[in-house]
């Protein structure tokens, strides 16, 4: 039998690209060969910013998306869509084809690793606020090509009887998600996350691989000089900027928990934005110094799996939520967009890890109330006991679906022994 090929084609943006490198991971160690597809851009800063962490074995096929210097939020992102879908289309294409000249039977599948669906199991009422801000009638013009792509998605499952779609959560977290959409077979894969920080068995695994962004080299030993369980670690994801209004309540909440905290502030890295930049420094900067640390990027699975971590206050983007759940840490939940507040009615109230803010009437969160999450989850009061007992029983239960018996683990070798016999 020929030697099994993926070809893994992944969206230029860190959220798609750390998951998609550990589910490449796991196929190599399977024998499995990978071809990993993803922009130019995104190639290049991988190159620069984490090549020594890829993947042994792994090979690459990187293509343009119109946009080789790099996607910046002034740019129309609905025409970048259009742009992407085009030109990657061309390249993939081109790929698939040489293979197939080599001799490599093609078998193809339109499912993405990454892709999730969580709202059919969920079994309570929900608000708006729950939804995904794509579905909302008010939803910005700007976020709406999430709608038409998830749209386009759905409908290239459904040219397939019963499609298989690989899902980076885990049967015991999602069971009843899982099994809701009965025209799709979805199958837990997950957590996707570098062994060191999941089942240990391969201690060097301690990256994802794919950093697009440069990491700040001193904060390990700033947590290391912190009380066990003290820390507040605030981080929005590499996508999401926030008012500055609503910067300076976070930076006001943080302040008044007279906790230590580890802030995650992206650095414009545009020349032309350097102004910008300075017109958005906080006005508490030299005060928020004092008392804990900022910085333009870390790795997050160090921080969450760092004995200091007390909690974690995110915007509840999949791969940070199941991090969170990963390695056991309350969160307070911060959402803004996309599926970020269904992410947090599951953290909050299906596997109450965490606490979710209220914004006012101006859609603000307020100092006070940052403040006040901060002290539930991390007062050692019955509500914050409660949160870090549940918080390390998900942890387990993360651990054990990536064992040799563990669901996802069989999962995956179920699904690439069917497919293999197609080869």
């Amino acid at each position: 039998m020929a030697r099994r090929h993926v070809l893994l084609v992944t969206f230029p943006a860190q959220g798609h690209i750390n998951p998609s490198l550990q589910f490449a991971k796991r196929l190599i160690d399977m024998g499995i060969e990978v071809t990993f597809a993803t922009s130019v851009y995104a190639r290049r800063r991988m190159e620069k910013t984490a090549a020594r962490d890829l993947p042994k074995g792994l090979s690459f096929a990187a293509f343009s998306d119109g946009y080789d210097d790099g996607f910046t939020m002034s740019d129309d992102p609905r025409k970048y869509m259009t742009e992407i879908r085009s030109r990657g289309a061309k390249t993939l294409k081109d790929t698939a084809l040489s293979a197939a000249e080599q001799g490599h039977e093609i078998i193809a599948s339109s499912n993405d690793p990454s892709w999730k669906l969580q709202l059919p199991g969920l079994l309570m009422l929900l608000s708006e606020r729950d939804l995904p801000s794509f579905t909302l009638p008010n939803c910005s013009e700007r976020y709406s090509f999430a709608l038409t792509s998830f749209k386009e998605q759905l409908d290239a499952l459904d040219v397939e009887t019963k499609p298989k779609v690989l899902v980076n959560t885990f049967d015991s977290l999602e069971p009843d998600a899982l099994k809701a959409i009965d025209k799709y077979e979805l199958i837990g894969v997950g957590p996707l996350i570098p062994s060191a920080f999941l089942d240990g068995k391969d201690p060097s695994d301690t990256s994802f691989g794919g950093d697009l962004f440069q990491k700040s080299d001193d904060y390990i030993e700033w947590l290391n000089s912190k009380p066990e369980s003290s820390v507040v670690y605030v981080s929005f994801g590499s996508l999401l900027r926030l008012p500055k209004a609503q910067m300076e309540e976070i930076a006001k909440g943080l302040l008044d928990s007279s906790r230590p905290f580890l802030w995650v502030i992206r650095a414009n890295e545009k020349a032309n934005e350097e102004k910008k930049e300075e017109d958005e420094r906080l006005s508490c900067m030299e005060e928020l110094e004092k008392v804990g640390r900022i910085v333009p990027w870390c790795s997050q699975l160090e921080v969450l799996t760092h004995s200091s971590l007390g909690c974690f206050v995110t915007h509840c983007g999949w791969n940070s939520t199941l991090e969170s759940i990963s390695c056991g840490v309350p969160v307070v939940a911060f959402p803004h967009w996309t599926d970020q507040g269904t992410n947090a009615k599951l953290i909050e109230d299906v596997w109450r890890t965490g606490v979710r803010v209220r914004a006012d009437e101006d859609g603000v969160v307020e100092s006070s109330e940052i403040r006040r999450c901060i002290e539930e989850a991390m007062d050692g009061g019955e509500k914050s006991r409660e949160l870090r007992e549940n918080a390390e029983k998900w942890k387990g239960l993360a651990r054990e679906a990536v064992e040799e018996n563990g669901s996802s683990n069989k999962n995956l070798k179920a699904f690439f022994d069917e497919v293999g016999a197609g080869f």
